[in-house]
């Protein structure tokens, strides 16, 4: 989506102030595009399924218990336009996606934000350059009656558009309301001055999102609220969503990667699903790509 699309879009329908507010709340993402035939212009930044390349040494990713995780995604970090993002992402090196995708046991294990334990089953792995990689070959799966696959190979290339936060994001809530105005009620968290704005951006469609950095395109509600809950939950507490906390929690978190339903790959996530990997800023500015959490939303 242009930039000016979204600034025409909050200047046509909102008061002005309100407009300058929410165009502040705009974010630039790579979104990545499924291109099974690069043209000789394109410039390849990563790919969609096929089999990872890992340096000699590291296993591959395994959910203990249950089994290995399936290679999703990578994207070579030198090759994004990384200057064009507000995210600080390694200079080089790849990064790569793992997901628990059900293949092994029909679905029975999910991976929650609210269940610590099946955390394991996603896993963002960055290799840096220079380090030597091989492409390995698919783990062996103990089970005859199970076929352990790979997604077939897309390539991925990249462009710079601007993404806008959730309608029900705390940050999106917040910019349409003036400071000392109340809150709408319960059910209806925009001002009555705001409702055309927001129903044309629930008109604006968009495809299936690949993105890197910028705000994610959730399936249901806000995924920062999901990531701030589990979190906060993490040690077995019982903060409920309505608590402030989680609300304050969940700015505090930036997607790293969304990775949408795509034919062209044979993803299917769920009902038409995407699967998301949220970071701290800080912990992704320190390369601890092991803090990232994860979560599916399907229709």
């Amino acid at each position: 989506m242009t930039e000016s699309t979204l600034h025409d879009l909050a200047r046509t329908l909102l008061p002005a102030d309100l407009a300058e507010r929410w165009i502040s709340l705009l974010r630039p993402a790579a979104r990545l595009v499924a291109t099974p035939e690069p043209g000789p212009e394109d410039v390849v930044v990563g790919r969609l399924g096929g089999l990872p390349e890992l340096p000699e040494g590291m296993a591959w990713p395994v959910w203990e218990g249950h089994g290995p995780l399936s290679f999703v995604a990578s994207v070579d970090c030198a090759a994004l336009p990384t200057g064009s993002l507000d995210i600080t992402l390694p200079a080089d090196g790849t990064l790569s996606f793992f997901y628990f995708d059900g293949q092994i046991d029909d679905g029975d294990a999910l991976v929650w934000p609210k269940d610590p334990e099946t955390w394991p089953g996603a896993r963002v792995v960055h290799v840096p350059a220079g380090v030597t990689v091989a492409e390995r070959a698919l783990p062996v799966v103990d089970d005859e009656d199970v076929e352990f696959e790979a997604y077939p190979e897309v390539p991925l290339t990249a462009r710079v558009e601007w993404t806008a936060p959730d309608s029900w994001h705390p940050d999106f809530v917040a910019a349409l309301h003036r400071e000392g105005e109340g809150r709408a009620e319960e059910g209806d968290r925009h001002p009555a001055e705001a409702k055309a704005f927001v129903d044309a951006l629930w008109d604006l469609e968009r495809a299936a999102d690949h993105l890197i950095g910028g705000h994610a395109n959730p399936v249901q509600n806000p995924v920062e609220y999901e990531i701030a809950h589990g979190f906060l939950n993490r040690d077995g507490g019982d903060i409920t969503w309505s608590d402030p906390r989680v609300e304050e929690e969940a700015r505090r978190w930036t997607l790293l990667a969304q990775i949408d339903t795509d034919d062209a790959a044979d993803m299917m996530w769920g009902d038409c699903g995407a699967l998301y990997w949220l970071i701290r800023p800080e912990d992704l500015t320190a390369g601890r790509f092991d803090q990232a959490m994860f979560t599916m939303q399907c229709c």
